[in-house]
C-alpha cells in the first residue's frame, strides 16, 4: 500500500530537479468574508479532495482560479498563499477572471460544450464562438501563471481536467524542456460524438502537446485513440497506447483515481464527527428508521430525478417501508448561470414535493432535499449515519464520493448502491450495482439492502474498503509519476 511518505520519496527521487506544479480551475481552499473576519474553507469536490493530499506530499505549487470573495485580500504580491491554513505544506497561486471571462470560459465552453460532449446524458452542447474565445484566453492565462514559476529547475506540470485542454501546447512553446501531463477527470466520448465539435482539431492539438494523458478507464483511452485516428494526421499506436503528432509522442494511459483512504477513516472516527452525528436526525426533519443518503453536485449527469422516481416506486411496491424510510439528497448547487441547471433544480423540487404529497403521513414524509454547502466534518457525519448510500450517476468518470463513503463507513453499518455507469463500479464489485435508468431495478435494489443481514453488509463493506486501501490516492499519483519518469 502506498503512503504519503512513499509518494514524497518518489517525487523527490524522480523529479527532484524539477519544479512540481499542479494546475486546475477549482482551488483547494477558498477565502471568504464572514462578517469582519476572513475564513478559509476547504473546497468540496472529487478533484480537490484527491489532489490536496498529493500536493501536501509534494510541497509544490498549485495554480487555480481564485473564486472566493476574500481571495485577493490574503495573497502576496505573487498572488500566492501557503495552505492548508492550519499546517502549511504547499503554495496556492491564484489567477483572476472577470465575470465575462468566467461566464465564457467556465459556464460557457467548458460546461456547455466539453461537459455534455463527454457525458452520455442526452444534453445537446451549445456552441458559441465567444465562449471559445474566452476558453482560449483563460487557458493562456493559466499557462502564463505556470511559466512565471520557472526558475533554474525544469518544470514538471500536472494539468487537471477538461478546463485546461490548450495549456500544454502554450507551455511547451515557451518551455520545450518542461514535462507536461494532463489527467482528464471525466469520460472521453466516442469519435462519433466528438466529431460534431467545431473546435475539435485545436482541442486535440492542445491535448497532444502533453507527454502523458491520463484517463480513468482503458475504455476512455481507446475512445481517445480512435478519435485521434479519425480526426488527425497522426500516428496512433494502439499496442503502445500512444500518439505521435508532429514528431512529439504522447502516452495515453488509464489511471483509476482514488481517495486518501486511511485519512478519511481517521477523520470519520474523530470526536467532532461523532458529535455531529447526534444532531443529524433533528436536521433531517421527518422521523425515520432507515436513512438512504445521496451526496451530489446538482447536475443532470448525477441521476437525481431518477433516484427520486426510484424511491417513489420502492415505497409504492413495498408499502411496509412507508413511515420508516427517508431519502436525503445533499445537493451542492453549481453552474446556476446555465439555464439547464436552473431548470434541473426546479424539476427536482417539483418532483420531491409531488412524491412527498403522495406519501406524507403525520410528521413523516420520504424525500428531503438540502441544497447548501456543508463542511467536510458534516459530510463525514452524514456518511456514518446513513443505512444505505445511493450513487445514481447516469455517466461518470469515476465518482470519488462512492469511495469516500466506503472509507467513512468505519462501523460497517451502511451499504453502497452504485450505478454501473461509474468508473468506480469496475473496482467496487461488492456494491449493489444498478442501472439508474431502470427505475424498477433501483427500487428492488433498495429493498434488497433494507433486507440485507448485518453480516452480509459487513462482509461486502470490508471487501470494498480493502480494494480502496490497496489502490489509494498515493498509489494513483505514484503510478502516474513513475510513468512520466520513464519518458
Amino acid at each position: 500500500m502506498w503512503t504519503k511518505k512513499d509518494l514524497e520519496e518518489t517525487i523527490k527521487n524522480k523529479f527532484g530537479a524539477y519544479d512540481f506544479i499542479v494546475v486546475s480551475n477549482r482551488e483547494p481552499y477558498v477565502h471568504e468574508h464572514s462578517g469582519k473576519k476572513v475564513r478559509c474553507v476547504k473546497s468540496i469536490g472529487g478533484l480537490t479532495a484527491a489532489m490536496d493530499p498529493i500536493m501536501q506530499a509534494s510541497k509544490g505549487v498549485w495554480v487555480a482560479y481564485g473564486s472566493g470573495d476574500a481571495d485577493k485580500d490574503v495573497v502576496d504580491k505573487d498572488n500566492k498563499i501557503k495552505v492548508p491554513p492550519e499546517d502549511p505544506k504547499y503554495s496556492l497561486k491564484r489567477i483572476w477572471m472577470t465575470k465575462e471571462e468566467e461566464n465564457g470560459f467556465y459556464y460557457g465552453y467548458a460546461n456547455q460544450v466539453l461537459w455534455p460532449l463527454s457525458h452520455i446524458a442526452y444534453r445537446q452542447p451549445v456552441f458559441d464562438a465567444s465562449h471559445w474565445e474566452y476558453y482560449q484566453e483563460v487557458n493562456q492565462r493559466f499557462a502564463e501563471a505556470v511559466l512565471e514559476e520557472k526558475r533554474d529547475n525544469k518544470l514538471f506540470v500536472w494539468l487537471q481536467d477538461y478546463h485546461l485542454s490548450l495549456c500544454a501546447k502554450i507551455i511547451k512553446e515557451k518551455s520545450p524542456d518542461a514535462i507536461v501531463s494532463l489527467f482528464w477527470h471525466i469520460p472521453w466520448p466516442n469519435p462519433e460524438v466528438f466529431r460534431i465539435c467545431p473546435q475539435k482539431k485545436k482541442l486535440l492539438e492542445g491535448l497532444l502537446a502533453n507527454d502523458l494523458l491520463g484517463f480513468h478507464l482503458r475504455y476512455h483511452c481507446l475512445n481517445f485513440l480512435d478519435t485521434v485516428r479519425q480526426e488527425m494526421e497522426a500516428k496512433v499506436n494502439r499496442e503502445e497506447s500512444s500518439v505521435t503528432y508532429r514528431n512529439h509522442k504522447t502516452l495515453v494511459r488509464p489511471f483509476p483515481i482514488s481517495v486518501d483512504a486511511e485519512g478519511i477513516s481517521q477523520m470519520a472516527n474523530n470526536k467532532e464527527v461523532k458529535k455531529r452525528m447526534k444532531i443529524i436526525p433533528e436536521e433531517i426533519g421527518p422521523p425515520y428508521e432507515i436513512l438512504c443518503l445521496s451526496i451530489d453536485r446538482v447536475d443532470y449527469t448525477k441521476g437525481i430525478l431518477e433516484k427520486i422516481r426510484a424511491v417513489d416506486r420502492f415505497l409504492e411496491k413495498y408499502p411496509e417501508y412507508q413511515g420508516r424510510f427517508v431519502f436525503l439528497e445533499l445537493g451542492a448547487l453549481s453552474r446556476l448561470h446555465i439555464k439547464t441547471y436552473k431548470q434541473l433544480i426546479d424539476d427536482i423540487e417539483s418532483l420531491a414535493e409531488e412524491v412527498n404529497w403522495k406519501y406524507r403521513s403525520g410528521y413523516w414524509y420520504p424525500i428531503v432535499i438540502i441544497n447548501r454547502r456543508l463542511d467536510y466534518t458534516t459530510h463525514l457525519a452524514y456518511y456514518r449515519t446513513c443505512d444505505l448510500f445511493l450513487v445514481g450517476s447516469l455517466h461518470d468518470g469515476m465518482n470519488l464520493v462512492a469511495k469516500e463513503y466506503n472509507m467513512a463507513n468505519v462501523d460497517l453499518k451502511g451499504m453502497l448502491v452504485l450505478s454501473q455507469f461509474t468508473g468506480a463500479a469496475r473496482e467496487l464489485k461488492d456494491a449493489i450495482l444498478i442501472n439508474p435508468f431502470d427505475i424498477e431495478g433501483v427500487a428492488d435494489a433498495i429493498f434488497s439492502v433494507c433486507k440485507m443481514s448485518e453480516k452480509e453488509r459487513k462482509r461486502r463493506a470490508r471487501k470494498m474498503q480493502k480494494v480502496i486501501l490497496e489502490n489509494n490516492i498515493y498509489k494513483w499519483a505514484g503510478k502516474f509519476i513513475l510513468q512520466l519518469s520513464e519518458l
